[in-house]
């Protein structure tokens, strides 16, 4: 098993200084949790606020949720990919499903957005995710690999990118795909990155689930086939719970 992703996305939660007191507490309970990388995923607004926090702990990384493909322009409201490493963020969420769905962000943006962050030395977490319609019309699978084909175009290495299946369904709702489901699409999901990619560079792309994760069913989905950590939204944002997932996780492996 990959040493086990877990990934906090805190969307629009926390100011400079919630986010900064936030860190401190989760990195102390679990300082001694070795075994998992975990990445905090705030606001713009508090990346600059905490970036010294992070070398506490190797195991420790800042992440942003978003970026700009262009290095500098009149891009109002954006931010790039320098001013994210100056920050010292190493990962960068790109094309989740709020990005696609509720701003319309086509896979052409969020493919040069993957080039941009590779070519600043960071690691894109590239999210993928079908709707409900779409999986009960049998359409999972065409649906990522045509958001995989396209959100990787003119990517030649594998090397540095993680990728999270996030069923759009199962994201703020309450529910959770099954193990068997989770399992099935994860392997989906690396069958059409073999077709694209060097089989073993594929089996060394860590591939996180994302959706309704929480303290009850961490145990369950981390031991599931095919799952290497966690991209989490509500979970991630109090103490207790993304304490006890990574507890969890770690308990597990």
């Amino acid at each position: 098993m990959k040493r086990p992703i877990i990934a906090g996305n805190w969307k629009m939660f926390k100011t400079p200084s919630e986010g900064s007191a936030f860190v401190d507490e989760v990195m102390k309970l679990v300082l001694d949790h070795e075994k998992v990388d975990v990445i905090f995923c705030p606001p713009f607004t508090a990346l600059f606020n905490m970036k010294d926090a992070f070398e506490s702990g190797k195991h420790f990384s800042l992440g942003a949720q978003n970026c700009h493909w262009e290095e500098s322009g009149a891009f109002t409201g954006e931010i790039s990919v320098g001013m994210l490493k100056d920050c010292r963020v190493q990962y960068v969420i790109l094309g989740h499903s709020e990005r696609r769905h509720i701003f319309h962000e086509p896979d052409e943006w969020i493919n040069r957005k993957v080039h941009s962050v590779i070519n600043g030395n960071m690691t894109p977490i590239l999210c993928i995710g079908e709707t409900l319609t779409q999986r009960d019309e049998g359409e999972t699978e065409a649906i990522l690999d045509k958001q995989l084909q396209l959100g990787l175009k003119g990517i030649d290495s594998l090397d540095n990118i993680v990728i999270a299946y996030e069923p759009v369904w199962a994201i703020g709702t309450g529910l959770t795909a099954t193990p068997a489901q989770v399992s099935e699409t994860h392997q989906q999901v690396r069958d059409i990155l073999n077709q694209l990619y060097d089989t073993e560079a594929v089996e060394n792309v860590a591939i996180l689930y994302g959706g309704s994760v929480k303290p009850e069913n961490a145990k369950e989905l981390i031991l599931t086939q095919g799952v290497d950590g966690f991209l989490i939204g509500g979970a991630s944002l109090k103490v207790d719970s993304f304490t006890t997932i990574i507890e969890n996780v770690e308990l597990s492996i």
